[in-house]
């Protein structure tokens, strides 16, 4: 990718011919943006979502379980990668599993919250319906707590879409490499599109969600009552 330099007096702050020319650059870099999204999240649930169900039936190692993800969610997204760089090197592993780390804490509070959220009275009439603790798990319990873990899945996808920026300092990144090139280059066209285009991602991110919550979750929308 070119740089830039500083802006001169009376040159537009956007040149629009740059980003034009570099179409291709960008929908290269934001479909890398999101492929990093999709895979930290997915992993993040497949991970969070089993540990929150065994979390919430065993609450004895709730405490130590988001103890531990959130120490890993305390620790500098930049200080993390350089640890774990000696380990992994410069790979899409090495972005993934701090983009991951991320995600855990918000995602196995979530599950345990929505878990938590299901009324007792209908655990007790699913029990004496005959249901069998999984039948009870699936068929009951995670359908009520869904609302709470796509919640969760939301915030989780959202903060993603911003730490991914930081990865191009190891060389992945997504659009955040248009944000670090045009700081070292001082230029703004650059810097303007990363961060403009990462913005839009995660405002366009958590809307299809919240509309997925919404068609995957109908019973929990608020009724309206008739007059």
């Amino acid at each position: 990718m070119t740089g830039g330099s500083m802006v001169a007096a009376g040159e537009p702050f956007i040149r629009w011919q740059w980003i034009g020319d570099h179409l291709g650059l960008i929908w290269q870099q934001t479909l890398q943006h999101l492929w990093l999204t999709f895979l930290a999240v997915t992993i993040g649930a497949a991970i969070s979502i089993p540990v929150g169900i065994y979390a919430h039936r065993h609450r004895r190692v709730y405490a130590p379980v988001t103890f531990v993800s959130g120490l890993l969610y305390t620790i500098p997204s930049l200080a993390l990668f350089v640890l774990l760089l000696p380990i992994t090197g410069l790979t899409t592993l090495t972005a993934e599993i701090g983009l991951v780390s991320y995600t855990l804490l918000i995602l196995i509070r979530n599950t345990v919250a929505g878990l938590d959220s299901v009324p007792p009275d209908v655990r007790e009439a699913a029990s004496g319906m005959g249901y069998t603790r999984r039948q009870l798990l699936w068929g009951v319990e995670m359908p009520l707590a869904l609302p709470a873990i796509m919640a969760g899945i939301r915030i989780a996808t959202v903060t993603t879409i911003g730490l991914v920026t930081v990865t191009a300092l190891i060389g992945k990144g997504g659009l955040g490499r248009f944000i670090l090139n045009g700081l070292q280059t001082f230029f703004a066209t650059a810097t303007m599109v990363g961060a403009v285009l990462s913005f839009l991602l995660a405002l366009v991110a958590d809307v299809l969600l919240l509309g997925a919550e919404r068609a995957l979750t109908p019973w929990a929308r608020p009724r309206r009552i008739g007059t």
